[in-house]
């Protein structure tokens, strides 16, 4: 079990140096989605399957998706058409494909193998988890909740912003989206009021 562990390492490093050196934004978020899978692999393998699920269903998945939809804001307009026919040519999924098919390969052996894990001394378990993030930990956890409480002001600030701009800044119906009280078409009135 041990080569599973070196060789879902390898897979991270090529595919994270793959993901660094790319100019396309989508490839780069491929190689990034192939290297988090092969991170959760390695932690599936030392013996820490439900911080491996956490590695893909957070990662993997959702910070994914808002890497997307910020590329999909990013949109060039009539550009975006030349942009999109170029990123679908098929010798860009060559790299991605290969590495998530040793990937697969090796979730399909560790799943038909015997028993699991083997290389971690015990399997760590949620309890685990939160023992230790709530524990020794909790500064630090305490600190990435304000990190991220941050991100949401500001994500909120520049939200504002771009609906202020799109619509102009005296505009009644900016200010009622921009406040959260959405206007009534063709009245002065908010939309729950007779």
């Amino acid at each position: 079990m041990a080569w599973l562990f070196y060789v879902a390492g390898a897979v991270a490093i090529i595919a994270t140096l793959m993901m660094l050196t790319r100019l396309n934004a989508v490839h780069a978020l491929l190689y990034l989605i192939v290297s988090l899978l092969a991170v959760a692999i390695v932690f599936f393998v030392i013996g820490a399957p439900f911080v491996a699920a956490l590695e893909v269903i957070i990662y993997a998945g959702a910070i994914m998706v808002l890497f997307i939809f910020v590329v999909m804001m990013l949109n060039l307009g009539r550009r975006a058409i030349q942009i999109e026919s170029a990123w679908l040519k098929p010798g860009m999924w060559v790299g991605p494909v290969i590495l998530a098919a040793i990937l697969i390969a090796e979730v399909a052996f560790l799943v038909a193998g015997p028993g699991g894990p083997k290389i971690g001394a015990e399997v760590v378990g949620p309890q685990e988890v939160g023992i230790q993030l709530f524990g020794p930990y909790l500064i630090g956890v305490e600190l990435a909740s304000f990190l991220l409480l941050g991100a949401l002001v500001g994500a909120y600030h520049v939200g504002v912003a771009k609906v202020k701009e799109e619509h102009g800044n005296h505009s009644d119906e900016s200010r009622a989206v921009a406040g959260g009280d959405f206007v009534r078409a063709g009245t002065d009135r908010p939309a729950g009021s007779p």
